[in-house]
């Protein structure tokens, strides 16, 4: 539409009623947003809300008389001091006074704030003397910032002139107080903001790499150097052009997303939540299936935070010599072409890095070499931003870079500091094509709380860690410091999911690249294969532990078949281990660690003994049962006690259990006399990987449904169970619990859940399921159930369920399987983000396997019940 902003001269004094203004500020609203659906620019849109809202203010400052009040004047301050207004930014106002207000003033000022509320504007106004200026902006910074953005709308142009003079003066906030504060202000912002800026619910404004940190930049400008805009500061050292213009370009795109984002909303919000992200990507014009919109959206922003933390931390820099005079005077010759100054490497010569190309990578080889290198210095770290922009070809095309490259992999310390630098400032996405792909690579899930890049990156930070951190990885460590190429684990690691976001499955992909990589860098076919094996299978590890009944051999058997030797299963578990702890700060568990231990050293006996030479069942029962009495006659049971209840039990319990689960629950049993009530026993050894509950129970259709709700009730995570019966009709069931955060129950707890628990089994019709509110996080995640049926043993079959994690998913699925006529033996629990990734061992109550008829009616029961809608 066609729209002229208001002004003195299109309004009448009648007009300025409340309901022509309401109307006339929604028509403007709508045109403004009519004209970012046509991709007009962003900045003008932002500045023509600013200068329509300027034109309001000043109207009805006239108005209501307050232009008859000689000594008042109406300042915008803040963002709206700097000329610009998102659709919901606050519009913030000082209305200043030389010396005082008088009743007089104080009313008409009162009038003109009320008339702002009944327009619905988001006003932060204060009302103050020059004298209250100043001492409330010396007292605090916040005041102070927003006071320096001061810029005159209307009243009396004198008194802002005495406003500036007093920002102006030195001693109202010296530049040298104000850069270490703000400073200080940024460090502590991106700590409130989860620190990186790579939060899946990002905060545009205040995360690292938002708008806050350019206008920390522009703000430190101004205090110290005068100027009104950095495009001032480019005819001196301290921005260049072409800096300007990234981060001019950087602004827009934050501009974009955050004007869309209050357009969805319409609230003045600056966390891109799951809840909005969707609509604010259809809203840009991001298109495509699935998550798709969301994920360009998503890398865009990542991309554009990269840069400007990157320009931030430079220019920062130089702010801190030019301000406070910290120049570093120390310097020890590296060689001839880098040096030392203070603990930050130097260029020798600016020319050095378009003139030889492989010196970018000589840089970060002297990083790894030199521990006395903290970072890079600022004219360097310029040089390598402005040549790493105008490459023509792959670093890694360069024989020189692959050799300094391979150096660096090999490096002890190389896979430290000097990695986390080459990914921070953008030479791994120069030198690796596959890389720069996943710079910014979202993954629109609950599980993955970083993106592709900045997953990679913490994974080889958690490898390169291992070696400090026994007491965290205590197997892993051990593992490590015995491998004999440990750069085989390290290229595994930057390749294992380099293919996300390509068609097809990302480890099959990448195990591709991984392979041409490699050879491209002079490894031997061996070494080769090794990596892209690892890439291949680094998910297998994992699946197998936690997804997949490891207490039967031949799941262990499967598993060493596909490793086939131990040194692929030593590399396989340290890359397992590393990759799990890098993709979500709660993923990592004492169960999950647990989990990964015991296959690890059941597949290392496998591999041992020979594949050709699979392990005797009954051997290890035997075993087991063996190591089990030697503990019980400890605790003064008699052998004889102790296989009289044994024979109770079918043969599968004492491969199920260990010897130390055998003797606790033999020790119990015999001591309870009462066979017709439940016997509950929950661990409460501190030691142990998660929180057992053991419940022996005269077999009922609802004990798993009544058990897991109660569990449930509790808050608490389900990770395993083993639903077991006696030869005479008895259940004998442990569940694998612990808190939500991961930790183990408390001994208070403990006890109420024993209780109740108990309760259940006396009475299951009584027991209800607590109404739990869906996590706002998960409401944009849900998605259609799948189930599959796997091969299995003979009368058994094993199920397969990925379906939406909402609250009592598993009661659900216990009661289906109870009503279906189907007896359950094992439930494999896994949560991943608001996925319930699930693997159940079930037989018909006759003892068989389902025939395919079952299989159908069991698949549409789950369907129909575990859809979100």
């Amino acid at each position: 539409m066609d729209f002229e902003p208001l002004s003195p001269n299109n309004i009448s004094k009648d007009n300025l009623t409340l309901p022509f203004l309401k109307n006339h500020l929604n028509e403007f609203r709508e045109w403004q947003l009519e004209s970012f659906k046509r991709k007009h620019k962003i900045a003008e849109i932002v500045t023509l809300r600013a200068r329509y809202i300027d034109q309001l203010l000043s109207r009805l400052w006239d108005h209501l008389g307050l232009a008859s009040c000689d000594d008042l004047c109406l300042v915008a301050v803040g963002g709206y001091g700097r000329g610009e207004l998102h659709p919901k930014s606050d519009i913030d106002l000082l209305i200043l006074s030389k010396e005082g207000f008088n009743e007089a003033s104080e009313n008409k000022i009162s009038a003109f704030i009320t008339q702002l509320w009944d327009l619905k504007l988001d006003i932060g106004n204060s009302v103050r003397t020059l004298k209250d200026c100043f001492e409330q902006g010396s007292a605090d910074i916040t005041v102070a910032t927003s006071m320096i953005e001061a810029r005159y709308l209307s009243g009396n142009q004198q008194t802002f002139e005495e406003l500036t003079a007093l920002i102006d003066d030195k001693t109202f906030w010296p530049s040298d107080q104000f850069f270490t504060i703000k400073k200080e202000e940024q460090i502590k912002r991106h700590k409130n903001c989860r620190g990186d800026g790579y939060n899946l619910e990002p905060d545009l404004k205040n995360g690292s790499g938002g708008l806050r940190d350019i206008q920390t930049i522009a703000w430190i400008a101004k205090r110290h150097f005068g100027v009104n805009s950095l495009i001032e500061l480019t005819g001196s050292n301290y921005i260049t052009q072409g800096e300007y213009r990234e981060l001019v370009d950087c602004q827009a795109l934050l501009w974009t997303i955050r004007f869309a984002l209050h357009s969805v909303t319409n609230r003045p919000d600056n966390r891109l939540l799951f809840d909005y992200q969707t609509e604010v990507s259809r809203l840009l014009g991001y298109s495509g299936s699935g998550n798709t919109a969301v994920e360009q959206m998503m890398k865009a922003f990542y991309q554009t935070i990269h840069r400007v933390k990157e320009l931030n931390e430079m220019l920062l820099q130089y702010f801190d010599e030019a301000i406070l005079g910290n120049i570093a005077t120390h310097i020890e010759n590296i060689d001839q072409n880098f040096q030392l100054r203070e603990d930050m490497i130097e260029l020798k010569s600016k020319s050095l890095f378009n003139e030889q190309p492989e010196s970018i990578l000589q840089l970060f080889l002297h990083i790894a070499e030199n521990p006395k290198i903290k970072g890079i210095y600022s004219p360097t770290l310029r040089e390598l931003h402005g040549v790493r922009r105008c490459l023509t070809h792959w670093l890694q095309n360069i024989p020189e870079c692959r050799d300094i490259f391979m150096e660096i992999i090999r490096h002890p310390r190389g896979m430290g500091l000097a990695f986390t630098l080459m990914h921070k400032y953008g030479v791994l996405a120069a030198y690796i094509p596959q890389w720069s792909r996943i710079v910014g690579q979202m993954q629109f899930d609950l599980f993955h709380a970083y993106t592709v890049d900045e997953h990679t990156h913490k994974l080889i930070n958690n490898i390169y860690n291992f070696t400090a951190n026994k007491q965290i990885y205590p197997l892993t460590t051990d593992i490590y410091n015995e491998l004999d190429k440990p750069e085989l684990l390290f290229l595994a690691g930057i390749f294992h999911d380099i293919a996300k976001g390509q068609k097809g499955d990302h480890s099959t992909l990448g195990a591709v690249d991984a392979r041409a990589f490699c050879e491209l860098h002079g490894l031997s076919r061996y070494e080769s294969k090794t990596v892209a094996w690892l890439v291949k299978e680094h998910l297998t590890m994992s699946v197998t532990a936690q997804r997949r009944d490891i207490s039967d051999p031949r799941v262990v058997i499967k598993f060493a078949k596909i490793v086939r030797d131990e040194k692929r299963l030593n590399l396989l578990q340290c890359l397992t281990v590393a990759d799990i702890r890098a993709t979500n700060e709660e993923t990592w568990n004492s169960w999950k660690a647990a989990l990964l231990r015991d296959l690890y050293f059941s597949t290392l006996k496998v591999l041992r003994r020979g594949l050709e030479n699979p392990p005797d069942i009954r051997d290890l029962i035997r075993d087991r049962q063996r190591k089990s009495l030697a503990i019980l006659r400890e605790q003064g049971i008699t052998d004889t006690q102790a296989k009289t209840l044994w024979k109770r039990f079918k043969l599968d319990y004492f491969f199920r259990y260990r010897s130390q689960q055998i003797a606790w629950h033999t020790k119990n049993l015999l001591a309870h006399k009462d066979h017709s009530l439940p016997m509950v026993l929950i661990s409460e050894q501190k030691s142990s990987e998660a929180t057992e509950i053991f419940v022996y129970q005269k077999e009922m259709p609802a004990l798993f449904s009544s058990v897991v709700t109660i569990i449930d009730n509790k808050k608490l995570n389900i990770h395993d169970a083993k639903i077991l019966s006696s030869r005479d009709d008895f259940s004998l069931s442990t569940f694998t619990v612990l808190e939500e955060d991961g930790s183990h129950l408390d001994p208070e707890k403990i006890q109420r859940l024993k209780k109740a628990i108990e309760m259940a089994l006396l009475a299951p019709e009584k027991v209800n399921r607590q109404q739990t509110r869906l996590a706002r996080v998960k409401r944009q995640f849900k998605f259609e159930p799948q189930v599959t049926f796997l091969p299995t043993r003979r009368k058994r079959t094993q199920i397969e369920l990925v379906a939406f994690d909402a609250p009592g998913i598993l009661a659900d699925i216990g009661e289906i399987f109870r009503f279906s006529g189907m007896v359950l033996f094992t439930a494999k629990i896994t949560t991943i983000g608001e996925r319930a990734e699930d693997l159940f061992i079930i037989s018909t109550v006759e003892g068989n396997a389902l025939t395919e008829q079952q299989e159908e009616n069991l698949k549409a029961q789950l369907m129909t019940k575990l859809s979100p809608e």
